[in-house]
């Protein structure tokens, strides 16, 4: 029998809780991967999974994840993750956030928790009613918190110049053409950035509103969720769900670079090296995504106004070059350079 110990993403995760809260069918997992730079921060996500040792497995990739997101983007902040697990109606209620604001209450401060997939600042109120070890609250204008997608998303397009800076020797996203998978938060916001340099937008989501409804703002192309890998583009932009490149899907691709905000993009550590036999300059996931816990932990940690967001945000592309430029040196792909240099900020290493 596999235990939690042997299971290939456990990673030696430094706590893992599995909360069960029957008056309201709370059903999560908080996995806490690492406390070496700080309490262990990532958001919570809301996700029907039609088995639950895919919860599981999600819990323990995303809180690795966001070890190394935190430890890359500088932060005094370890690696944790909530995963609500939703039932086949997907119905969520006030009263299981609350279970699930006492349970984060519960680890004392160890874990901080924010918003993710499935997860609205709304819900956050619900969570903070019950603990203070929440972030992406409403703020007044000018104040730091709120929805951390908008972040996100700008860190996504500043990461996504530097690629095409690096593959391309452009300067501007003017006249190319991004494939984006995804048209939630994080998705809108890179296409409209990208919009704004005159770039050409090809989206796929598999919420067909959501997707017409973009594409209405965008005038973008809609492209069938099962073709936005294989279009030839400047750019693939992944900003739905994780593990997308794999053996079959890279062979597919006709893009030079893969840049989005999706987590956990590559299903295996061996497809980064896939990517780079293939000539595609890729951007590890957890770098460039860094934008919205960059602002959650300016918020929690109460250290910086909106201008100090934005200005560590800004210093998103300077990372991805030196993981680029490392990776040319050593021949190591770039998803192989970052997870080194986490690890040792970690110290995993």
């Amino acid at each position: 029998m596999t235990t939690l110990w042997g299971l290939p993403d456990f990673d030696a995760h430094e706590e893992v809780h599995f909360v069960t809260d029957r008056a309201s069918g709370l059903r999560a997992i908080i996995a806490m991967h690492s406390t070496h730079l700080g309490p262990a921060a990532g958001g919570c996500r809301f996700w029907h999974y039609s088995d639950d040792g895919d919860a599981l497995t999600d819990a323990l990739r995303l809180s690795r994840g966001m070890s190394y997101k935190n430890a890359m983007a500088g932060l005094p902040l370890g690696g944790g993750k909530g995963v609500i697990l939703a039932g086949a109606d997907k119905a969520k209620t006030p009263e299981m956030l609350a279970a699930f604001g006492r349970a984060v209450d519960g680890l004392g401060g160890r874990y901080v928790t924010a918003e993710d997939v499935g997860i609205s600042v709304s819900d956050m109120i619900e969570v903070s009613r019950q603990t203070d070890h929440v972030a992406g609250l409403p703020v007044e204008h000018g104040d730091v918190g709120g929805d951390p997608g908008p972040h996100t998303s700008l860190g996504v397009f500043l990461g996504i110049k530097a690629a095409v800076k690096r593959a391309l020797g452009k300067d501007s996203l003017d006249g190319l053409h991004l494939a984006i998978q995804g048209a939630g938060s994080v998705a809108t916001g890179v296409a409209m950035h990208a919009l704004g340099e005159g770039a050409r937008l090809s989206i796929a989501d598999v919420n067909t509103d959501r997707v017409a409804k973009l594409a209405e703002q965008t005038g973008a192309a809609i492209v069938d969720p099962a073709e936005i890998m294989t279009l030839e583009a400047d750019v693939l932009s992944p900003n739905a769900l994780g593990a997308i490149l794999n053996e079959q899907s890279i062979a597919a691709l006709r893009v030079p670079i893969v840049a989005g905000g999706a987590n956990n993009q590559l299903a295996r550590p061996e497809d980064g090296v896939r990517l780079m036999e293939r000539g595609i300059l890729y951007a590890p996931d957890y770098v460039i995504n860094a934008g919205g816990i960059i602002n959650v932990s300016t918020e929690y940690l109460k250290d910086g106004d909106a201008s100090v967001v934005r200005q560590r945000i800004e210093g998103i592309p300077g990372r991805l070059e030196q993981i680029w430029a490392e990776s040319a040196a050593s021949g190591r792909d770039p998803a192989a350079v970052a997870d080194a240099m986490a690890q040792k900020l970690i110290g995993r290493r």
